[in-house]
């Protein structure tokens, strides 16, 4: 661990941390690295957690609003901590880029900067990590009934004490399930046909009905019902961008939630942020819009973006990039809509992921899981490979032996089986550092082609009588263009690079206004497309010109340029005029 954890960086990676340590690690983490790093309050949860929000930039460089910005956000589903700590890696990945000399973080630290909100819903992952868990997809406010009324059916919980929530397998001579004949932890669906062969009937008890660890809320003795719980809200379905109230989840209307209204709030008060990526698990993938609609109707150009940072993101995580539409919506009459990821694009510009960590079947078989196992889920097979697999990290520590309980609704049943939240959805704590290690290296590229703009010419021509033209050449000098996507370009949604002037006293323009405006600039990105004719022109560059006058007595003076843009950065010049 001292790879990850030198002594500058009070950042660990051993287990996932629960609020109040997080809270502290970052002040921490703070005081430790002032030039570096700040944390800020950007809202308050529902059961009123301080909603934080790190800064990380070289302060000497600039103050971070002077910089085109990576945003990256984390823990928006409640079991899925992994994400949290693959964004708490990501800054101590920049903090500690000096001891490594890392050039690309330095670079990045230098001249870009990184937003990172590392859980954007603390009290559903306070419920997940807690002595007692609570697993819930997302927040904990009561939805869709206010009251919080539970009705009946399964409510999931640990009843047996033991700190997870796992399986119960109920004896039931029409359940769908038997034990698996070479691991009984792991269980096998009983065949279309019904008919049970001699190896599957090994354990006396022929058939099961699984249910999740839990009680069940007004049972009548017979049925046992899975309802929606009063907990039912999905954050990531909040979103403005094709919310609707018939997605699962979604809430009252776009933004009900304040976490989600919170985080929406503190982005776009950052016009700097010309990149966006949200930390989920799982499956081991990069997922990128559209979750609404397929390809062919996003604008060419941008489709050939993503698959270009998707191919970086792919070399450097080994994670496949997928669209969520076309490889991962089961029906499409049903799409995903109001995620994070589909709002930064189509309401930003910005190219928005979704980083999915952790594929526990290529862990345990090296093969990825297919693109529709989040609908059908994982295969016996597949099971039997984890189960024995996890066993390496300690015998039945994640594939749990089934163990004798006497329910006081159900009667005797037996709970055990994986456990998913620990192998499934997040990977062993042993694993993950390297899991989560090769993500900071993506978000820094991806940081580091967002646009920046430079003043990189500078001239001052005598006219004579006093009268002089001040020349300021300002470039993009990195890959993106200034509006960053096609999209944002044609809803003219970025506002144009200006520049202006600061004058001593008694120097006057008297050729042209103070202020102008200069459009937006290309990137590098756009010599790529230009159908291989390799004439690049210069589209990524804008000369300003101004005419000044100064008094007859003037033997020489300076003059301040400033140029800015909303997205790719502020920058200033002294013209020595003489």
């Amino acid at each position: 661990m001292s790879a990850d954890n030198p002594a500058g960086s009070p950042l660990i990676f051993d287990r996932f941390l629960r609020y109040d340590e997080l809270s502290s690690t970052l002040g921490a983490l703070a005081a430790q690295f002032p030039g570096l790093v700040s944390v800020d309050r950007y809202g308050t949860s529902y059961e009123g957690r301080d909603l934080m929000l790190v800064t990380v930039t070289d302060r000497s460089t600039g103050a971070p609003e002077t910089k085109p910005a990576h945003w990256v956000d984390a823990n928006i589903h409640a079991i899925e901590v992994t994400g949290g700590a693959a964004a708490l890696h990501l800054i101590h990945h920049l903090v500690t880029a000096g001891e490594r000399n890392d050039a690309a973080a330095l670079q990045a630290l230098r001249t870009r900067t990184f937003y990172v909100a590392p859980r954007v819903n603390p009290d559903g992952v306070e419920a997940a990590l807690a002595d007692n868990p609570t697993y819930r997809r997302s927040s904990m406010r009561p939805w869709p009934h206010r009251d919080g009324h539970q009705w009946p059916g399964l409510v999931s919980q640990d009843i047996d004490g033991d700190g997870r929530v796992l399986t119960m397998r109920v004896p039931d001579p029409n359940g769908a399930w038997v034990p698996h004949h070479d691991d009984p932890r792991v269980m096998v669906p009983v065949p279309a046909d019904g008919v049970l062969t001699a190896e599957m009937l090994t354990d006396g008890v022929q058939r099961y009905r699984l249910l999740e660890e839990g009680m069940i809320s007004d049972f009548d003795g017979f049925t046992v019902p899975v309802p929606t719980p009063p907990e039912g809200l999905d954050l990531n379905r909040n979103f403005p961008a094709g919310w609707g109230n018939t997605v699962r989840g979604s809430g009252d209307h776009p933004l009900s939630e304040p976490e989600i209204d919170a985080l929406v709030r503190a982005i776009v008060a950052r016009p700097n942020i010309c990149g966006y990526n949200a930390y989920h698990t799982s499956g081991g993938i990069i997922l990128r819009p559209s979750g609404t609609a397929s390809d062919s109707s996003l604008p060419p150009s941008d489709l050939w973006t993503y698959k270009e940072l998707g191919k970086r993101g792919t070399e450097l995580t080994t994670y496949p990039v997928h669209s969520v539409y076309e490889d991962f919506t089961w029906d499409k009459s049903e799409t995903m809509s109001g995620a994070s990821d589909d709002w930064a694009y189509e309401h930003l510009g910005v190219f928005g992921w979704t980083t999915e960590f952790w594929d526990v079947n290529f862990a345990a078989t090296g093969e990825r899981s297919s693109t529709d196992i989040w609908y059908v889920g994982t295969t016996p097979e597949q099971d039997l490979a984890i189960a024995r697999w996890s066993d390496q990290f300690g015998q039945d520590r994640y594939a749990v032996p089934w163990k004798p309980f006497e329910h006081p609704q159900l009667g005797p049943v037996e709970i055990g089986g994986l456990d998913w939240f620990r192998i499934a959805s997040n990977p062993p704590p042993e694993l993950l550092v390297e899991e989560i290690r090769p993500h900071a290296d993506f978000a820094v590229h991806q940081a580091l082609a967002a646009p920046c703009i430079e003043i990189v010419h500078t001239a001052a021509i005598g006219l004579g009588h006093g009268l002089w033209r001040l020349e300021v050449g300002i470039a993009n000098t990195s890959w993106l263009p200034t509006t960053v996507s096609a999209r944002a370009a044609r809803a003219n949604i970025v506002l144009p690079l200006t520049a202006r002037l600061e004058l001593p006293d008694g120097v006057e323009i008297v050729g042209g206004t103070n202020r102008v405006r200069l459009g937006q600039l290309a990137g590098r990105s756009g010599f790529r497309l230009d159908g291989g004719s390799r004439n690049d022109g210069t589209p990524d560059r804008v000369l300003a010109r101004w005419t000044l006058r100064a008094p007859s007595s003037s033997t020489g003076f300076s003059v301040s340029v400033i140029a800015e843009h909303p997205r790719a950065g502020t920058r200033v010049a002294t013209v020595a005029v003489e």
